[in-house]
């Protein structure tokens, strides 16, 4: 079963839903049946994405561990008895 997104033209929402053939879902924000169905975009997966996106990961998994303890210096700074 391919994954479709949809936008719902009564609400504006748009969600993405498990389809068999030409059957389309309702609207599970109202309900609405008149859907237009959305151009997905396939995901691609290769040596060098993959190294991007885990160097992108690395860079955040740092800044955030480098904000902790800042916050865990600043707390221990205010909280020293």
């Amino acid at each position: 079963m391919p994954i479709f997104e949809y936008a719902c033209q009564g609400c504006g929402n748009q969600f993405e839903a498990w389809v068999r053939k030409d059957t389309a879902p309702p609207c599970p924000s109202c309900g609405g049946t008149e859907l237009e169905k959305l151009l997905s975009l396939p995901r691609v997966h290769s040596d060098g994405t993959r190294a991007r996106s885990l160097q992108a990961a690395k860079k955040r998994d740092a800044r955030l561990g480098n904000d902790r303890m800042h916050e865990r210096l600043e707390y221990e700074a205010a909280h020293d008895d």
